[in-house]
């Protein structure tokens, strides 16, 4: 019998399977010296491994193409864990011997990352940009550099249109101080910067949570369109409504990890009617179901008659998934290769982060890159957004300027017009250590900056839309325009009103030191925030190391009188290289005189001798010296002073040297706390 001809053009549809998944944690053992000693007593009995919590306890199950599948349970069920082990985001050795399958072959993790998108339970998203840019962005992000601006834009729109946010398209997405779009509006923006390039798969952890019944179903119906434009949704939701229950096809609840229903919301009836505990006409069924699962959990031997219930009234038919005509068909052209080839040609636009933009690769299943970009593409688009979400916040700059020239303005005042008297002098080293310190502590306001992208980075970052290098190339560059006009704002407060010495080229080179100061300070905070979870305690740990930064400096104890086991935080001092640096610049002149004749006695107690005293003992001490010292001979000169205060290793531009370098440096160590901490998978 031959199979018709529309039977053999019909796409194959794609099917998600996954079968036996288990994971495991380890349990946080108590510290208290019981729980210690029933550890040790354990370890002598041979048993020292500790013990184990059971998140997900073989669940399979199957999610098809045009369909959703809602996964149910209550709070602690495992729901968000299943969702995450379907997304790959816990490490696939360590769901047992289970596995996922798309259309019967396992699915890699490049594969996936390709095809599927995950929208997290929370809404991460720039506040000053309006639904459209956001979209905008995520496409540029997502999509070709090959595909034209205008397929992209029309993209956009066509997505606006099916998540329903025409109205709102150009409205900006807000935040707590600034009215944006409403709840149900921006998780359907966050649903849509991840669907951008119209993935396979979709997989979402509770995207109705914290919504009103209205903007809940608005999401859902969202969904359901996603789901007949071609993709597979798998969604976790904690209560749904009888008009959202009607648009799910199939649930999964779990109960502690183990699952007590899977099949179409309609075979709800006849499974808890042959429970015994049959649902009441016209009560919402699943409201029902989680009921009856949450009093069986209260009971001491919890849901486990339930999920017994289950397994045997289902025994055999989950395990043979595997073998259906849908997962593996008998033809070998019936292939996941085939499959995503036959919806690239339908149109999917995932296409274009999979296989290059010529057909014939397409037919060839092109080599997959791993991200739809080059670098510089990635970096120019990450600027630009930068650059438009902070523009349309304007007064976190005026306030970090209105500090910056306030600062100055103080320390101009009260370090006004200083000489070149020995006491001017002292006044010259306390305003440089104050100064140089205050570049550093400034650059602390940059710290809740990346803690407020954390998320989005992380989001982003998970399925590949840049890497983590154009992230910190752009964060680096986004940055430095704001530090350039902080610089200047400084340096011309205080360079004149101050009375600093050098003229022209002492202003330039003081300007670059500050510079030098804003972008090394910014480099050490920036980092900071990609290693500490929290505001307050990234605050707490900037003001500590920079008050050891200031100690170890030279200011306050030179440095051969640093003790030999301190000596080495001298080195890593960031305070150090800026403080010494204008020093050189001004006290570097060897030929400038400082203290001359009876000057020297201004600092001493002798100072308050009359005129004619002072210049009697400085003739007796020069007879004792075996010289000539008058009123005007100069004894001490820059040079002197910066010997004496041990700065003597670096000259000025070696020191501006350094202190760029320390910027640099610490701008690599946060590429490096971003490769670390970007690990989005759980073990």
């Amino acid at each position: 019998m031959e199979t018709p001809l529309a039977e053999l053009e019909r796409p194959l549809p794609f099917i998600l399977t996954f079968q036996n998944l288990t994971y495991t944690i380890k349990t946080r053992t108590s510290k208290t010296f019981p729980s210690l000693l029933r550890r040790i007593h354990l370890a002598s009995d041979g048993n020292s491994h500790p013990p184990r919590r059971t998140l997900l306890d073989s669940i399979s199950g199957e999610a098809r193409e045009g369909e959703i599948l809602a996964v149910m349970g209550a709070s602690g069920s495992g729901k968000s864990t299943l969702i995450d082990a379907l997304a790959d985001r816990i490490a696939k050795p360590s769901l047992g011997k289970g596995g996922i399958f798309l259309n019967g072959e396992p699915l890699e993790s490049k594969i996936q990352k390709t095809i599927s998108a995950y929208v997290m339970q929370d809404d991460l998203l720039f506040p000053m940009l309006t639904v459209e840019e956001t979209l905008n962005f995520a496409a540029e992000f997502r999509l070709p550099r090959w595909l034209s601006a205008s397929k992209k834009r029309a993209r956009v729109q066509a997505l606006i249109d099916q998540l329903g946010l025409r109205a709102a398209a150009s409205t900006i997405i807000g935040d707590e101080g600034h009215r944006g779009v409403s709840g149900g509006e921006r998780r359907r923006v966050s649903i849509g910067t991840d669907i951008i390039h119209d993935p396979i798969l979709l997989f979402l952890d509770e995207p109705t949570s914290g919504l009103d019944s209205t903007s809940a179903f608005m999401v859902m119906k969202v969904l359901q369109r996603i789901a007949s434009s071609g993709s597979v949704v798998v969604t976790s939701i904690h209560q749904p409504s009888s008009r959202i229950l009607k648009l799910l096809d199939r649930l999964l609840i779990l109960s502690k990890g183990s699952t007590v229903f899977f099949g179409s919301p309609d075979g709800l009836l006849n499974f808890f009617a042959d429970f015994g505990r049959p649902i009441i006409q016209g009560e919402n069924r699943a409201e029902f179901a989680l009921d009856v699962v949450r009093e069986l959990e209260a009971e001491p031997g919890g849901a486990e008659g339930l999920v017994q219930f289950y397994r045997s009234r289902t025994q055999g038919s989950v395990s043979a998934l595997q073998d259906s005509p849908f997962i593996r068909p008998p033809s070998s052209a019936s292939t996941l290769q085939a499959a995503i080839t036959a919806s690239i040609s339908r149109g999917k636009l995932f296409a274009a982060t999979t296989i290059g933009a010529s057909s014939s690769s397409a037919a060839a299943g092109g080599k997959v890159p791993q991200f739809a970009n080059p670098l510089h593409v990635e970096f120019a688009v990450l600027t630009r957004r930068s650059f438009t979400n902070t523009s349309r916040m304007p007064e976190l700059f005026f306030m970090r300027l209105g500090s910056v020239l306030v600062t100055g303005g103080i320390l101009a005042t009260v370090f006004y017009r200083l000489d070149s008297s020995p006491r001017g002098i002292q006044e010259r080293l306390g305003f440089f250590a104050f100064a140089m310190s205050t570049m550093y502590y400034t650059c602390s306001d940059a710290l809740p900056v990346f803690l407020q992208e954390r998320y989005i980075f992380l989001r982003e970052t998970a399925y590949n839309s840049y890497r983590r290098s154009s992230y910190v190339l752009s964060n680096a560059l986004v940055a430095l325009p704001s530090l350039i006009l902080l610089s200047l704002a400084f340096a011309s407060a205080t360079f004149s009103g101050v009375g600093l010495a050098g003229g022209p080229s002492g202003f330039l080179f003081y300007l670059l030191i500050i510079l030098a100061s804003f972008w090394a300070g910014s480099g050490f905070v920036t980092f900071l925030s990609a290693i500490v979870s929290q505001v307050m305690l990234g605050y707490v740990v900037v003001v500590a190391v920079l008050a050891y930064f200031l100690l170890f400096s030279g200011f306050f104890i030179n440095r051969d009188r640093i003790p030999d086991y301190w000596i080495w935080f001298h080195y890593l001092s960031l305070v150090k290289y800026s403080y010494e640096g204008v020093l050189h610049n001004e006290f570097g002149e060897g030929g400038k005189c400082f203290v001359r004749g009876v000057q020297i006695f201004d600092t001493t107690p002798m100072g308050k001798m009359p005129e004619e005293m002072k210049e009697k003992v400085l003739a007796a001490i020069g007879g004792v010296l075996g010289v000539s010292i008058s009123p005007e001979t100069c004894l001490t000169k820059g040079m002197d002073i910066l010997k004496q205060n041990g700065v003597t290793q670096l000259g000025k531009w070696w020191c501006l040297v350094v202190t760029v370098a320390w910027g640099f440096f610490f701008r690599v160590l946060f590429y490096l706390a971003l490769l670390l901490a970007g690990r989005n998978k759980r073990r």
